[in-house]
């Protein structure tokens, strides 16, 4: 069952890209977009994290940061981030999908449904998507709207 908005959003640690671990409590007390993805190098993945990438100052402006997390290894995700030139955001590896059975996210094929969660300063998701398909994904004009919803 995915989280729902009001719910609080359950808190993970694990081994990312820039050789160090990254913990979603770490960010309390700032706005986190928390952005579930199928898989590195994919058409679709690539386009997306590629558009948050180059669109990230509209978050960060905002006091908000990303994470994005896939199943994949820490070192396909660093190959994947030097291919596409590097991510000013961390890819976070979920090898056993733990994270993502824990934010409801695993499709019927057991692969990550492409989602977002934005997650407030008190630990609190309000906003999600989680898509059907993994054909599309929320663009940041979207993500921006609810990040702006939470500015004091």
């Amino acid at each position: 069952m995915p989280i729902s908005v009001g719910e609080p959003a359950p808190d993970f640690t694990l081994a990312g890209t820039g050789g160090r671990t990254y913990s979603l409590s770490e960010h309390r007390g700032r706005t986190v977009v928390v952005v579930f993805y199928p898989g590195d190098g994919t058409p679709v993945c690539t386009r997306q994290l590629n558009d948050y990438n180059r669109e990230l100052a509209r978050l960060t402006a905002r006091g908000a940061d990303v994470l994005a997390i896939s199943p994949q290894t820490v070192e396909s995700h660093e190959r994947f981030a030097a291919a596409e030139g590097g991510f000013a955001f961390p890819l976070l590896s979920d090898p056993d999908k733990e994270v993502g059975k824990a934010y409801g996210i695993i499709g019927p094929l057991g692969l990550y449904r492409r989602s977002v969660f934005v997650v407030d300063r008190d630990g609190i998701v309000r906003w999600r998507h989680s898509g059907l398909t993994g054909v599309t994904y929320q663009p940041i004009d979207a993500i921006e709207e609810a990040v702006a919803d939470l500015v004091p």
